[in-house]
């Protein structure tokens, strides 16, 4: 049998492979095959080069040293607000969505290819198990990542979809009208959204908001005031010309119930409009456009949005993040038996506990709950931090849906999460229009909205300072104007931090 030409023998250890080139010798142990494999989940084409792939290699680690370039510069120069703001969007979500399914397919099949590529059957054959098992168990643990960003994804944007609209009621907010992304606010300073807490049930018919706050926000800087409305405000007084002042031109005022209880107060606003379609024509579902209306012709502001959270649903939110720690300066004792206690001293509440702390009226009164709802609210705010939120957030998002009610544009999440970021670093102060500031019965409605405005003023200044409790107040404004019932000045400013009086800092 004639012999091949040298130049034609294969060379004794080596073989060709798909890059057309010579194959070098693969690992020659377990531990080498499995280290290469590993590297190779973390820098994709290094398993391939140890094995003489180089064009394949050199292919795969590039384009990866080219995302991860990428990314960084999309990292360094955007606004880390702004691109958060951007991952909002629709497109960005289903982008995620795609994305993270791709590459987490595309990362299997590299570690099912780096493995084949390292010739695992030239060890013996108890090598051969060992790598076989931890390379499955490794090319799918390389797909959690991305399943789990697919999943957060999917979820968010769901979340996204139940709770804000994609064409708001009519009204809306002129700061919605027509955003633009170099200026989504239309000029304007500050944004005022209305927070609500309602506490309608299976049992009770109408949504009655016992808990009322406006947080007026600057668009620059994030500096917040949050101005609370006690519930038992009476005469409440309507913008001249809207069908609620014809129908009450001097005050928002209705006989007294049966039981001898008031069904007039400011809680009652939201549930009288919506159950007297006739006032505005026959359109239904009025009670929402009509308390901002007449909230921010209480404090002289334009309200944009509002936002109503059930308040039990609320308990859930608490219990999605594990909790929140408050400060209970003063047992406090609930139920309709008296049979609930939380007990005063540093507590992690629950959700049930929180909502109780924060609502009980048990040897308490409207303002001290007002405040104790305000420790609450600060409370979640300090301690739902990123971290808690990555961890929790199927369970956040789901009590999210089950808690909110809003007429937010979906089209401004992108502006309203920078903004909301903002905030969660800058100065928020509060300001309760309660006794002794002002008498609940006969409010001094033009001394309301001079201590709103300068609170605003205080806000938006340059120097924080000029924001701070000690600086002078009330008293340094004009002579309110009188009434039945004179209101009770105070020579210090109503402007506190939010969690100011709620038993020392945690």
């Amino acid at each position: 049998m004639r012999r091949l030409p040298t130049r034609f023998r294969p060379r004794v250890g080596s073989r060709g492979n798909g890059d057309g080139v010579q194959q070098a010798k693969g690992p020659a142990s377990a531990g080498e095959v499995l280290g290469w494999l590993v590297l190779a989940a973390l820098a994709p084409g290094a398993a391939h080069l140890r094995a003489g792939w180089r064009k394949t290699g050199l292919t795969l680690i590039s384009c990866y040293a080219a995302g991860l370039l990428a990314l960084l510069a999309v990292w360094l120069l955007n606004d880390f607000d702004q691109l958060v703001g951007s991952f909002i969007e629709n497109s960005w979500l289903t982008a995620i969505i795609i994305g993270a399914g791709v590459l987490g397919i595309a990362w299997f099949v590299l570690i099912v290819h780096s493995f084949m590529v390292l010739r695992p059957g030239r060890l013996p054959q108890t090598g051969q198990i060992l790598t076989g098992t931890v390379a499955g168990l490794l090319a799918v643990m390389v797909m959690v990542p991305f399943g789990v960003a697919g999943q957060f994804a999917w979820t968010f944007q769901g979340t996204l979809h139940d709770i804000f609209q994609e064409n708001p009621p009519d009204g809306e907010s002129p700061v919605a009208a027509q955003p633009k992304p170099e200026d989504p606010w239309a000029g304007r300073q500050r944004v005022n959204i209305l927070l609500l807490g309602g506490d309608a049930d299976d049992h009770r018919v109408g949504v009655r908001t016992d808990s009322m706050n406006l947080a007026s926000v600057d668009v620059k800087t994030g500096n917040t005031v949050l101005f609370s409305l006690p519930r038992n405000l009476e005469n409440v007084r309507f913008r001249p010309g809207t069908p609620m002042a014809q129908r009450f031109p001097n005050g928002f005022r209705l006989p007294a119930d049966a039981a001898g209880g008031r069904s007039d107060l400011l809680n009652s606003v939201w549930e009288y409009a919506d159950a007297h379609p006739e006032i505005f024509g026959g359109k239904q579902h009025q009670g929402p456009k009509v308390l901002m209306d007449t909230i921010g012709y209480t404090l002289g502001v334009k309200v944009d949005w509002y936002a109503l959270v059930n308040m039990w649903g609320f308990a859930r939110l608490i219990d999605a993040i594990g909790g929140v720690t408050i400060n209970v300066e003063t047992d406090v004792v609930f139920g309709k038996y008296n049979e609930g206690l939380v007990k005063a001293g540093t507590r992690k509440l629950k959700g049930a506990d929180a909502m109780w702390y924060a609502r009980s009226r048990t040897n308490s009164d409207d303002y001290t709950r007002m405040r104790r709802q305000r420790c609450v609210l600060g409370a979640l705010l300090d301690q739902a931090d990123p971290a808690t939120v990555l961890t929790r957030f199927n369970r956040i998002a789901l009590a999210t849906k089950e808690l909110i009610r809003t007429d937010i544009p979906r089209r401004m999440l992108p502006h309203l999460v920078p903004l909301a970021l903002k905030v969660k670093n800058a100065k928020v102060t509060s300001v309760q229009f309660v006794p002794p500031l002002i008498n609940t019965g006969y409010p001094d409605w033009e001394k309301i909205r001079t201590v709103a405005a300068k609170a605003i003023r205080d806000s938006s200044a340059p120097k924080p300072a000029l924001a701070a409790t000690a600086s002078p107040g009330v008293s340094s404004s004009p002579a309110p104007k009188k009434t039945p019932k004179k209101s009770t000045g105070t020579s210090a400013n109503p402007a506190k931090g939010l969690t100011e009086g709620c038993g020392g800092a945690l």
